[in-house]
């Protein structure tokens, strides 16, 4: 499953992005540096955007420990409803790695995953407490035809027509939490 996502885009880009779609962000910690970083995993710090009074950008812990201590960074979302906690996960790609077509090969292959026609995209996801602040998980779903060959469940992306009824929490979740059609994601193989 999703362990792993690249974020290459810049924090104005993600501005504007919102702004197109009628989401003014807001940034209650200050604007973040948002560096350009090709691998973010379990545990590091990435961009969310959650609800409060406002659409707020911030940065969150990715995952916090499930009830045998194992981290949550993915989370079924198929028969739930996610009426408090929502937020989207700003990204540009994710991975996924699958068995290597060379028996002797330890490391597995490498797939990039990025949306078809836009630089970036939003994941759907969930904010909790965690400590002394907040970190987020990963909703998944049945894979789509663009995932199918390379795993048994993807991350939720969602369109950007979707973003703001995402994040308002009175807005039916199983709807908006299904795969993307045939054809939104461009793959690469890394290694």
């Amino acid at each position: 499953m999703c362990n792993e996502i690249r974020r290459r885009i810049a924090l104005g880009q993600v501005r504007d992005d919102f702004s197109q779609v009628r989401i003014p962000l807001e940034f209650p910690e200050g604007l973040p540096n948002l560096a350009a970083l090709d691998s973010i995993r379990i545990t590091d710090s990435a961009a969310i955007v959650k609800q409060a009074a406002a659409p707020e950008l911030v940065m969150r812990r990715w995952s916090w420990p499930g009830p045998g201590g194992k981290p949550v960074y993915n989370f079924r979302s198929e028969g739930r409803r996610f009426p408090a906690g929502r937020c989207l996960i700003v990204a540009d790609g994710f991975y996924e790695f699958t068995a290597n077509t060379d028996p002797k090969a330890r490391r597995k292959h490498k797939w990039l995953f990025t949306k078809a026609g836009e630089d970036w995209f939003g994941i759907a996801g969930l904010v909790r407490p965690h400590g002394d602040g907040e970190a987020f998980t990963m909703l998944t779903t049945e894979p789509g035809a663009d995932v199918a060959p390379y795993h048994s469940r993807q991350i939720v992306i969602l369109e950007r027509r979707a973003w703001a009824r995402w994040l308002a929490p009175d807005e039916p979740a199983e709807d908006l939490l299904k795969p993307l059609p045939a054809g939104s994601l461009h793959v690469e193989q890394l290694c």
